[in-house]
This record gives C-alpha cells, structure tokens and sequence, in this order.
C-alpha cells in the first residue's frame, strides 16, 4: 500500500529546488563567475559557446526566482495529484 503524497508540500519541494537552482544562478551572474562557468560547460560537451552573460539585474533575478518557482510548484503538485490518483485503492 502506498501513503498518498501531500500536493501543496510535493509542490512545495519541488519549488523550492527549482527556485533555489536558479538562487545560484543569479547568485553567479552578480558575482561575475556564470560567464566562465556557461563557457567550461560548452567546453566540455564539446560545444562552441553562443551564448553571453548580461549584467545582473536585481528586477530580472526576483522574476526569474518567482517564475520558476510557482512552475516548480504546479510540477511538483501535479505530479503528487498523478501519484495519488494512479495509486488509489
């Protein structure tokens, strides 16, 4: 028998990982360090880097930390009302 997952604390997790992600990401953009770290990950997969890093933003990183979040919530709650629902009994 299977414990039914909690969808607003499924949501909550998942949330926090996706928001707390990209935390780090915004975190290295305003230190200067997410340009180095974007080029070695091109570097080795064997990609050319494309892609340049713009000047933090402290409006851009409160969007993007609230975006992801709220889709790390629905993700997380959705796949916990998908498990609950499939393991009824």
């Amino acid at each position: 028998m299977h414990a039914p997952m909690q969808i607003g604390r499924t949501g909550l997790v998942v949330a926090i990982v996706f928001g707390g992600w990209h935390l780090c990401w915004s975190i290295l953009v305003a230190l200067g360090a997410a340009q180095p770290l974007l080029d070695f990950v091109f570097w080795a997969h064997f990609l050319k880097p494309v892609y340049t890093v713009v000047p933090f933003e402290l409006i851009r990183a409160v969007i993007l930390l609230v975006l992801t979040s709220a889709v790390g919530f629905a993700i997380g709650a959705a796949f916990a009302w998908v498990w609950n629902t499939v393991h009824e009994t």
